[in-house]
């Protein structure tokens, strides 16, 4: 990192953006009813056509649910990069939109219930990947995540940037992306290799 070049970028006012992705493990069949509220904000996004804000509160009551389901975390891991120019920012997150998309299961499918979804089987893994673009720095979210406590604080300040009006950028996946769904242990170590055990 050029960081004579972050001094100068500062000194003559220019904005920083940073682009993350955060991906936690959940596991146990207890997890199943983080479905409902993933699948709800998938919904309101999409009812939301880009309103940022929408999109913003929907990323809150994730992060939220997530912190109430912290007993069945398993892994973690988290990425991202610093930019001064808002369009290779805009370019990474597409990047991580497409690399999201594609990995085994992943989506924001809503899924609608019916009168068998008792019989539907239930997965005992569940992985979330939040990718988030926002102005300044937020340290929190630059650290390593592969550790409890940090991804508690790391999930406390995404909820903060909403409140901070300072979201430019939301997408929630997870696999797998539908109730019934597996994502095996296999699958999982093929499919997200950069998970870390917490």
């Amino acid at each position: 990192m050029d960081f004579v070049g972050d001094r100068f970028n500062r000194m003559t006012g220019k904005t920083q953006f940073v682009v993350c992705r955060i991906f936690v493990h959940l596991a146990g069949k207890e997890v199943a009813p983080l479905f409902g509220v993933l699948n709800g904000a998938a919904r309101q996004a999409t009812q939301a056509e880009g309103d940022i804000q929408t999109f913003g509160a929907g990323l809150t009551e994730i992060c939220q649910s997530l912190l109430q389901y912290d007993l069945y975390w398993q892994s973690a891991a988290n990425e991202g990069d610093r930019f001064w120019d808002e369009g290779e920012a805009g370019d990474y997150i597409e990047q991580l939109f497409t690399d999201s998309a594609q990995r085994y299961r992943s989506g924001t499918e809503m899924v609608e219930a019916d009168e068998n979804v008792l019989a539907i089987p239930v997965t005992q893994n569940l992985l979330v990947m939040l990718s988030v673009a926002y102005e300044g720095e937020t340290p929190e979210l630059e650290a390593n995540l592969s550790d409890r406590d940090a991804l508690k604080i790391a999930l406390k300040a995404l909820i903060n940037l909403h409140y901070q009006d300072r979201l430019r950028a939301v997408q929630i996946h997870f696999s797998p992306a539908q109730l019934g769904d597996e994502l095996t242990d296999d699958q999982l170590i093929l499919h997200f290799p950069e998970l870390a055990p917490l």
